[in-house]
């Protein structure tokens, strides 16, 4: 077997093995913030607004998470009807209103981030960082070679 074809099985095992930690990750970070009245990807884009510079449009929160656009405002309609997102005249855009956290999305987000890190450091527990640190490297340059393809978000169709 040529080393090209060897890398190609070993990053199918990778991809495949990525789809059900992907899965995994969800069911396990719903269970988490449930609490809180969240859901993982509730969370993840309180995230993106939280640890943005600057309310942002939903457009670029999208952008942000390299999720689908209708997807992410689909979900902010639910934060905002939940009063947990609030949106914000955009001086720059009259229709691509601003989004930011209310004060009780800020609080169940930040009761979010302090289950996460015990829960965090749980599952890390006997991972040696630096094979995170690899894992994490890994990834982040099969995220450029799949961008530079032109496999973003907006290229979806769901």
């Amino acid at each position: 077997m040529s080393e090209v074809s060897r890398s190609a099985e070993a990053l199918t095992d990778l991809v495949l093995t990525l789809f059900r930690v992907n899965n995994a990750t969800l069911i396990w970070g719903d269970r988490l913030v449930e609490p809180f009245g969240l859901t993982s990807a509730r969370w993840q884009i309180m995230g993106a607004i939280a640890y943005a510079d600057r309310p942002q449009p939903v457009a670029w929160l999208a952008r942000d998470l390299g999720a689908n656009r209708q997807n992410v405002q689909r979900i902010v309609n639910e934060l905002a009807k939940d009063g947990l997102v609030a949106f914000e005249t955009n001086p720059h855009h009259k229709r691509a209103q601003l989004v930011v956290l209310t004060t009780a999305g800020r609080h169940a987000y930040e009761a979010a981030v302090r289950a996460w890190f015990p829960a965090a450091g749980n599952l890390a527990k006997d991972i040696p960082s630096d094979d995170l640190a690899t894992a994490l490297r890994v990834l982040g340059m099969l995220r450029n070679r799949l961008a530079e393809s032109g496999a973003d978000a907006e290229d979806r169709s769901a």
